[in-house]
This record gives C-alpha cells, structure tokens and sequence, in this order.
C-alpha cells in the first residue's frame, strides 16, 4: 500500500521534525513492512500560481497551438507561453513552470522559440508536475488559489510516500486509520481516528423512509448493509486538488467526485464505498447469494457467468453488482448523475476472497474486505461520504439512513495474563499485558485471567495467541530473549537420515545429478502416464489456494516432475541426462474409521479431496476430506496430539525416483559410447536398495507409466533374514512409448522409482553394520552358460545358483554371482538365450579342492535346471 506521511500524521500527533527513517524502522518493528521510500515533490521548483489574461489560437499547424498571455500578478508579471492544450479559458488559474524551473525527472524549463512565438515558460498538467496520469489537459486550479503563490507549498506537493506491505493477518493496517494507529502507538503519542473526525452530527438519525430501501437475503454472505442518499450534485464539480493529489500518491486515478470521494474515504477508513445511480436502480436492493444461470456485465465491461456461491448486490432487475469486489455496469455513475445511493457494508471475508479468485478479479475493495473490515463502520463512512459529496458536490443529503443488518455475537477470548510471557519466554508483567492489549483497542477485564473482547476492526484476533503476538510485536521483537539449542550428547543424525545421505552420495557417485522438481501436480498427469482409473495414485490432495492454476494439486509421484526437469533440459540443448531426486509425495488414501473419527473431532478443517481421476479433474473412489487440530504454542505437543494431527494428514511416503536419457556414456577418442537403457535404470535400483542393505529380490513387473516388456518390479523382505513375505517396493525400466510422447522425451528414456519409506522401515530392524571377514585364501572361479526361454528373466536363473550352491554341506563357500553375457542366436535355437554366469567360491579358513568347487557347482547348476529348465551349454570361455 502506498501512502503519504502527511496523511498519517493528521491523526498520529509525532512532534516535528519527523524523522522519516525512524518511522520506517518504527513501522517494521511493529510488523508493516517497509519496501521503499519516495520523497515527492521535492523536486520541483519555480512553479508558480498564474492566471490566463489572452488566448490566440495559432492556424497552419497539424494539432492545436495556443499563444496565452499569463500573468503571475504585480507589475511586469506578464509573460507570453506556447501550449498545446485547449481545456482552459480566459481567466482560468494554472500552475506555471518559469524559466528555471525543474520539474519531475529532472526536466528543465527554458525560454524557447516555436511556431513563430518566444514561449516564456510552460503551463503544467498534472502528468507533468507528478500527481497523477491523467493526459487530459493542463491542470486548472480553483479559483481561490492565490495569484503568484508558490505552487509547490500552496498544493502541498513536498511529501514523503511509504510502500508499505501489510501481510494478510494485518487488514486493518490496509488503511489510513489502522496505520496511523499503529504509528502513534509505536511513537506512544496522541492518536485521532479518522472515522470519528469530522464526523457529522446526524451520522445516526433514524431514516424517514426516503433513502433507498434495501435487505440482506443471506446472513451468511453479508451482516451489515447501509445505504444513504445524496441528490441534486453538480457532476461537472471538480474533486479538490489536495483529494487528488492524495490520491495519486496513494497509486489511484481520479476519475469524478463521486468516485475519488469514496475511493478516497476507502483509503483512509479502511471501509470500501460504492456509489450507485439512483435513476438506475429498479426496486428495492437485496444482497443475496446468486442464482443459477445468472449473469453481470461488470464495471470492466466483462459479462459473468455467476456461480451460486458469489455475493450479490441485486435489484428488482437481478444482480447489479459484485459485492465487495466490482460493480454492475447498468448502476454506474456517469457524468450526467446528480442523485447518488451511497452504499457500505460488511460482506463475509471468506465469500469475497473465494469470489474474487473465482472471477479473477481482484480490486482495492476486495483485498481489504477478505482480509477483514471493521463492521461497525458502515453507518460512519457513509455519513462522511454523503457529508462530503453534499459539500463538495453542491447536493443535498437525505435525512436518514436504511440499515439491514444481523446479529453478531462478538468475540471473547479468555487469557491468562503471563500467557505471552510463556510463549515469548521473557516476563512483561501483567500491567504491561493489559496495556497493550487496550492499546490495540481491546476491552479487558480481570487481574490474573483476563476477559478480552477484541475491537470491531480487529478481527484476527479470534485466540489467546493471537493476544500474545500483539503484546510481544508491541512491546518489541527484541524483547524476546536468544537461546541457542544445545546439541545432546550422543545424538545426531537419524538412521533415515543417514541413509538418505548414504543413497545420495552412492546415486552421485554413479553419475547421477540430483534435482528438485516442483512438489505441484496436475490431473492430467495420471493420463499422461496412463494410470489405470484405480490407481492410487491418483488420489492427490487439492490445494485451496494453488501458486498456478495448471498445478492445483500435491504430487502424489515423483516421475512427472522429473519427466519435466528431463524435458526443460533437453530443450536447452541437455540431452544427456541421468537424474534422481528423494522426495515426499501425498496421497488421500482413506484411514481407518477411527483414525478419520478422531480426525475429525479436532478442529479446523484442512482442504484435502481427490484431484484426478482423468482429464476431467473428478477425484478417486473414497477421497477423505480431514480435519487437522490447531496445537498450543506454548509447549511441545502431547503424543495424544501428534497422533491427531498425523490422522488427519495424508500419507506422505519418501520416494527416490531415476530418469535416464540419452548417452549413458559418451563417445570420444577412446571409442564410440552407448545409450542410457533400461538396463541402466535397474542397475540404479540395485545401488539404492545395495546401499540399503536390505534383503532383495527382483522380478518381471508390469506397471504404469513403464513398458511392459521392459520393465523390473523390486521386493524387499520386511522380516529378519528375508524370511518374511516380500512386500514391492518399486519398479525400473524403459518407459511405455505412449508416455514418452505425452511428456514429449526422448525415445527410450528410463526411469525408477521406489517407496524409500517401505526401505527405510525394513532397513531400521537391520542389525549395525559388521565389517566382513575378509579371507586370505585364494577365489576359486567357475563359469557356466546356461540356455533357458527367453522369457525367463536372468535374476531367476541367478537366484537359483545361488540357492543350489548354499544347499551343499560347504554351501557358504559361494561368494557372489555375476553374470558377464547374455547371447541370442541360431546356436541356442528360437526363442531361447544363453546366460553365462561367474561363480567365484571361496573358503574363510583353508584353500578349496578342486572337487569342493565342483560339488557346489554341480548343485548350482542342479538346482537352476530344475526351477527354470535351463540346458547347460559347454565350452564356455571364462570372462576377460
């Protein structure tokens, strides 16, 4: 928000001179953001008030040309100008630049020679002199403005403009009034507030039936609604010079009386005004929520489709307004309108919020009502309104006023009195406590537990924190004692933390980039990926308010995202790719029925709901929507508590996801290099659930977005030693066509991702990690090729030598199994391949005979012909 300090310190009594920096550095201690600072006007000099004595229009040229002779007053004041401008007359008071003078941006005013004529300064328009945007034509002055005056002081141009950022929690400072209030107190001074100042003395005179009449149609939508009347103002009146230039300090145009006048009290009350044609109006006004099928064309000249759940303004002839947001354009003010229907009013912060995002509409009005009026102050601003209008405008104001409104229960909150001392942990002491709790306008009653009821312009204040935080930002944030956290002996990183770590490190060591993709979703993703309608991963949480509409929801998957890093990079030119990333997805699984119920008697609901479930955005069978609580502050949460608040979370798993593309190495003097295949992304799983240390086993898979022939599914024991049934934890391979063209990759891209979470909980019942013993005797290696069906995939044939070597009596002597070569061809027969494996046997305590060896790789053998039909092929060369 921008505003003037002259504003400010009409009702905020600092002593002079004001030291503009200590009322920034003041303003942001107290929770108003300063972002900048502009000194107005200073820059401006030698303008001065003259009046025009003769206009010569000069002929022959393509746009107008006037030679004025002006005068600045006394003897030898007048002077002869060129101007452009054709919106003044004979006898008209304009502000005039002298030879000399500086203007805006540096600009210098000289004598010069045009069209024929010496111009002898320049008559100022207000783009010119800085106070607005408006390119009508110069600025004509009234016509009390004093001959000869320093222009500059007489319009009190010299200002200094704060650019304040008033967060979301702080609506009452989007206001002249609540700023000014929150500067006295910071300065501890005097404090007038605006909305009782020259406030009229018939601000709550019963009406006499002649203002328009209006009703509310839904509690719910809007509380208060006030309308008054002015008739019979001259629309040609001008809006006051100092209205305007305050205006256009505070970033707004002037635009008519009417207008700047509520625009203006908007700004300094807080409370949004609008003015309608009364000529226009059909009928008695009633704020209602919209019906379906309805439709307003807005100020914007846009026709809106409303929904049921807007806020209206309506008439007998429908909706004639968006409330608190934009009006209708049938009521609009003209410039023929001389009666006007003054409205102020009170509409559901939450129902203006949601409508304005809804219509993507967003005004001056509708940021300051979702944030939170005060309403009470209907009634006072729209008597300063007609006050002002029937003044300026030369109208009459009607007697009276019409008032529909209903009940509001105020709020009151009970607070112990060293409760901000416990949540600060420092003392302040009960006097100061109650101080500042009447500082900021609350009524407090009570010694040691207060009764606080909050003002009406306050209503964030709804708990006892919300109380504390006022008391410490007031007394001051540096008040607030520093402690550092001491680390506990003996304690440090968890084991899931230090596995992720370790992976980390093992994934970069194998040449893998690690990347943090957007953690936002979109329903199309799960059609991108060709998810059946079932798949759990299409119950994604909504968010309520998304940062892009595109992305409305939490990733319940990691692969998009990184399908997306994938393709960004490939079209800078990055098309050797090999990247990984661990992340947190979200998914809104349905709970168990008591950990939903106890959910669900928490407190304030959190916007969860299946997104998804295809192109049309429908969420899943079952989709819950939960309930989280809101936990104290002042002290750690109860295990009763943190069991809540996780009921009513959705699953969050960590996963670890791979993508590889293009070259997995590359070519160069040392040869050609080879393409990233899915043989690449298993192995990647492998490193993962290896550095894990985890009992697993893999097998053929088939599962979205992967290609089914291509495609390896993980499984990892959840018992000790394996012995426990295994539970999937993943899949890697090549992507299924489809989806690399939905993502727009490069052909054969591959991909992992597995539930790190699962890996952790099984990794945590490991026992610590043993050295091994290492043997001094010599390996033993044995080769053997085995042809089995093509469809048998090679870590079957390996798990079964595996298994038959340990079925020996000396069954531990088998040290590892690696298979070397995989060959098809007419030697092995159609449809037939050839795997061909190294055993390396080893002994712990003594050198192994031959006939040890081959006892072990007899029943390795055995036992792979047995459980896949593999037929032993001789002759087979050992490896290297």
């Amino acid at each position: 928000m921008l505003v003037p300090l002259s504003w400010l310190l009409e009702y905020a009594e600092l002593a002079e001179p004001v030291d503009v920096g200590e009322v920034a550095r003041r303003l942001t201690a107290v929770g108003l953001e300063i972002e900048g600072m502009e000194q107005v006007g200073h820059d401006i000099s030698a303008v001065v008030v003259a009046r025009v004595l003769e206009i010569e229009d000069l002929t022959g040229f393509k746009k107008p040309v006037r030679f004025c002779r002006v005068t600045t007053g006394g003897p030898d004041a007048e002077r002869g100008v060129i101007c452009g401008a054709v919106n003044f007359s004979v006898g008209d008071l304009v502000p005039l630049a002298l030879p000399g003078a500086s203007l805006p941006g540096g600009f210098e005013i000289g004598v010069s020679k045009r069209y024929g004529r010496v111009s002898d300064g320049m008559i100022c328009s207000v783009s010119e002199l800085g106070i607005g945007e408006d390119h009508s034509g110069i600025l004509v002055l009234p016509a009390d403005a004093p001959l000869g005056a320093d222009f500059v002081a007489y319009a009190g141009l010299r200002d200094v403009v704060l650019d304040v950022n008033v967060t979301p929690d702080k609506g009452h400072a989007l206001s002249v009034r609540g700023m000014a209030r929150e500067l006295a107190s910071a300065f501890g001074v005097s404090y007038t507030d605006p909305a009782d100042a020259n406030l009229p003395a018939w601000v709550a005179e019963p009406g006499l039936g002649e203002v328009h009449q209006a009703s509310i149609g839904d509690p719910t939508a809007c509380d208060r609604f006030a309308l008054r009347e002015v008739r019979g103002i001259d629309p040609e009146r001008p809006t006051p010079l100092s209205m305007r230039i305050r205006l256009a300090r505070a970033g707004m145009r002037s635009v008519s009386l009417a207008v700047d006048v509520t625009n203006y009290l908007m700004l300094e009350l807080g409370q949004p005004l609008h003015a309608f044609d009364r000529s226009t109006l059909d009928g008695p006004i009633v704020v209602r929520r919209a019906k379906q099928g309805e439709k307003l064309e807005t100020l914007d000249h846009v026709v809106r489709a409303l929904d049921p759940d807007d806020i209206c303004i309506t008439d007998s002839s429908g909706p004639i307004g968006l409330a608190g947001t934009m009006g209708g354009l049938t009521t609009e003010i003209s410039e023929k309108s001389t009666d006007l229907v003054i409205e102020a009013a009170h509409f559901s912060a939450s129902g203006v919020a949601r409508m304005s995002r809804r219509h993507r509409l967003f005004s001056e009005a509708s940021a300051r009502f979702e944030r939170g009026v005060d309403y009470e102050l209907p009634l006072r601003a729209s008597a300063k309104a007609a006050a002002m209008l029937g003044e300026l405008g030369g109208g009459s104001v009607v007697p009276g006023y019409t008032l529909a409104s209903a009940p509001i229960e105020p709020v009151t909150i009970v607070i112990a009195a060293d409760h901000p001392d416990k949540v600060a942990g420092t003392s302040y002491g009960a006097q100061a406590v109650v101080g500042r709790l009447r500082e900021v306008g609350c009524a407090v009653e009570g010694i040691d537990l207060l009764t606080v009821t909050p003002p009406s312009w306050r209503p964030d204040l709804t708990d006892p924190n919300d109380l504390a935080e006022e008391v410490i930002r007031l007394e001051g944030y540096e008040k607030v004692g520093i402690a550092m956290p001491r680390a506990v002996a003996g304690r440090g990183r968890t084991a899931a933390q230090r596995l992720r770590v370790l992976l980390g490190r093992a994934l970069a060591g194998a040449g893998y980039v690690e990347v943090l993709s957007s953690p936002f979703g979109a329903a199309a993703d799960f059609d991108r990926m060709q998810l059946a309608q079932d798949d759990l991963r299409r119950h994604a949480v909504l968010l309520a308010n998304p940062i892009r509409d595109e992305e409305p929801q939490l990733r319940t998957t990691l692969l998009p995202g990184l399908f997306r890093v994938l393709s960004r990079n490939a079209g800078r030119g990055f098309a050797d790719l090999a990247l990984f990333e661990i992340g947190n997805v979200a998914r809104n699984l349905p709970r168990p029925a008591d950990a939903a119920g106890a959910a669900g008697a928490a407190g304030g609901e959190v916007r969860a709901g299946g997104a998804g479930g295809g192109a049309s955005g429908a969420g899943g069978a079952g989709t819950p929507s939960r309930v989280a609580p809101i936990l104290a502050v002042d002290r750690g949460p109860m295990p009763e508590e943190i069991a809540l608040l996780e009921a009513a979370l959705p699953d969050q798993p960590r996963l670890v996801g791979v993508v590889l593309s293009g070259a997995h190495e590359p070519s160069g003097w040392w040869g050609p290099g080879r393409q990233a295949s899915f043989r690449d992304a298993i192995e990647a799983a492998h490193t993962v659930l290896r550095t894990s240390r985890v009992a697993y086993s893999v097998q053929a898979g088939q599962r979205q977005p992967w290609h089914p022939g291509r495609c390896a599914e993980f499984l990892v024991s959840p018992g000790p030693d394996g012995a426990s049934e295994p539970i999937s934890v993943g899949y890697a391979g090549e992507l299924h066509p489809r989806v690399i063209s939905a993502f727009r990759l490069a052909p054969r891209t591959s991909a992992v991702e597995l539930d790190l979470s699962a890996i952790e909980r099984v990794a945590a019942g490991l026992t610590p990690v043993q050295a091994p013993v290492i043997s001094t005797y010599p390996v033993a290696s044995q080769d053997v090729a085995l042809v089995v069906d093509e469809a048998i995939p090679a870590a079957e044939v390996e798990s079964a030598l595996a298994a038959g070597a340990a079925s020996t009596d000396s069954g531990v002597l088998l040290e590892q199994v690696r298979l070397f070569d995989v060959f098809t061809g007419e030697q092995v027969g159609t449809g037939r391949k050839s795997l061909a494996y190294t055993l390396r046997f080893r002994a712990p305590d003594r050198t192994l005979t031959d006939d040890e060896v081959a006892v072990a790789r007899d029943a390795a053998v055995a036992e792979a012909v047995r459980r896949t039909g593999a037929v032993l092929r001789g002759g087979s060369p050992a490896p290297g």
